[in-house]
Order: structure tokens, then C-alpha cells, then sequence
């Protein structure tokens, strides 16, 4: 024992401070929100939406528009777009409250704000979340495992994941929601107590994602349940 405690003494803090200190140093090869330059766009030019795996880029009056709910952040437009016109840009802020704004147009992403009055004064210190893996490949699961890891911490904003919905505020989604888990998800999101929050994360969770078009998965959590936070990307 006291080997250990000796040994986290010279580790000293490896949490990192935020938001109270600098952004979290992210690779160069991070691929956060992307930005559309309409300007740049040739006019007539597909090659952007012929290569989207998941249809995410459309042309609605002529003008790109790209579906962050869709979209996996793959580099596959960027690379075919001859003007460059769609980049990634290092900003990892995606989270949005309502669907329709996850549908970019431009670099401005109508970002989620804190939650209001009784909510706020409810979860503002203390969220218990039940995750629910609807069918997903185990990358979001695994990303949002690292979260409680001691770097991310995020017990220390009061939030935890809690293993019963009778013990949660809210359920925290991935996975396109298959057949096989709208039932289970269902029952878990009716175990939590009221008022009770609805988390999607990932563009499975928000879409369906590459697996939107297959019959055994669902058009992600949307179709099922209310949904309260859109949290986009692919790991």
C-alpha cells in the first residue's frame, strides 16, 4: 500500500484541467468539425457526394449541405472535392440539441447550450446516465468507457454511468438501435425515472450510420425515443 500511494505522489495530477485550463491537445491528424466554403464549391460538382458513404452531403438550391448526423468524418470528400471546399477543421465541439442542426452549411454549428431551469437545478450537479450499446460496433462504447478513465474524469462534473435505470437520470445511447435492442432500450428508457433525459452518440445512434439502409437496424435512437442531445462522429 504504501509503495502505492508513494508511487501516485510522484505521478503527481494527470487529470487535465479542464475547462478551467487550455483545450485538450489533440493529434494533427484529428479530424473534428468540418467546414463548408459554398464560395468554393464549382458549380454542377458532385464528387463530394459520390464518394459519401453514408449520402450525407446533399446539394438543397444548388448550395453543399452536409448531415453531421450521417456523416463518420472519413477524409473521403475532402480528398474528392477539386476545390476544397469541405476541410476538417481541430474544433471537437459538436453537440447540438435538435436534429435539424446538425445539418452544416456553413463552419457556424448551432451548438447545445446548458440546460434551463428545472433541469439545470435537478442534473446540474449530479447526472447518473444508463448506457445502452443498441447494436453498435463497440467503438462509441469504447469511447465513452475512457471517459470515467483518469484523465477524462468526468465523475468530477458529477456525472456517472450507473449499471440499473432505476438508478438513472437519463440513458446515453449507441448503436443504430437494431431490431433486436428497441425493445430492450424501450423498457430501459421507461425504468428511468421522470423528468429523464435522452443522450445519442455517435451517427449510428443519430442516423443508423453506414447500417441505415439494412431492414435488421433502425434509423438510430430518433425513431424510438425522444431524443435531448445529439452528440455526432464515428470514432
Amino acid at each position: 500500500m504504501i509503495r502505492t500511494l508513494l508511487e501516485r505522489i510522484s505521478q503527481k495530477h494527470r487529470t487535465m484541467a479542464w475547462p478551467d485550463g487550455p483545450a485538450p491537445a489533440l493529434p494533427a491528424r484529428y479530424r473534428g468539425l468540418p467546414s463548408i466554403d459554398a464560395a468554393r464549391c464549382p458549380e454542377g460538382c458532385r464528387d463530394c457526394a459520390s464518394v459519401c458513404p453514408t449520402e450525407a452531403i446533399s446539394f438543397p438550391g444548388g448550395k453543399p449541405q452536409l448531415d453531421l448526423g450521417r456523416c463518420l468524418f472519413c477524409p473521403e470528400c475532402e480528398a474528392a472535392c477539386p476545390e476544397k471546399a469541405i476541410s476538417f477543421t481541430g474544433d471537437y465541439r459538436l453537440a447540438v440539441r435538435a436534429r435539424d442542426d446538425l445539418r452544416l452549411e456553413g463552419a457556424v454549428l448551432p451548438l447545445a447550450k446548458a440546460l434551463d431551469g428545472r433541469l439545470h437545478s435537478l442534473f446540474g450537479r449530479s447526472l447518473k446516465l444508463r448506457q445502452v450499446s443498441a447494436g453498435g460496433c463497440n467503438a462509441c462504447e469504447a469511447d465513452v468507457n475512457v471517459l470515467s478513465t483518469i484523465g477524462w474524469d468526468l465523475g468530477r462534473f458529477g456525472i456517472q454511468f450507473v449499471a440499473s435505470p432505476r438508478h438513472a437520470d437519463g440513458v446515453l445511447i449507441t448503436g443504430p438501435v437494431s431490431r433486436n435492442m428497441e425493445l430492450a432500450l424501450r423498457k430501459t428508457w421507461e425504468a428511468v425515472p421522470e423528468p429523464r433525459i435522452v443522450i445519442a452518440c455517435g451517427s449510428c445512434a443519430i442516423s443508423g450510420g453506414p447500417y441505415a439502409a439494412r431492414r435488421e437496424a433502425g434509423g438510430g435512437a430518433g425513431g424510438s425515443l425522444p431524443v435531448d442531445l445529439y452528440i455526432p462522429g464515428c470514432p
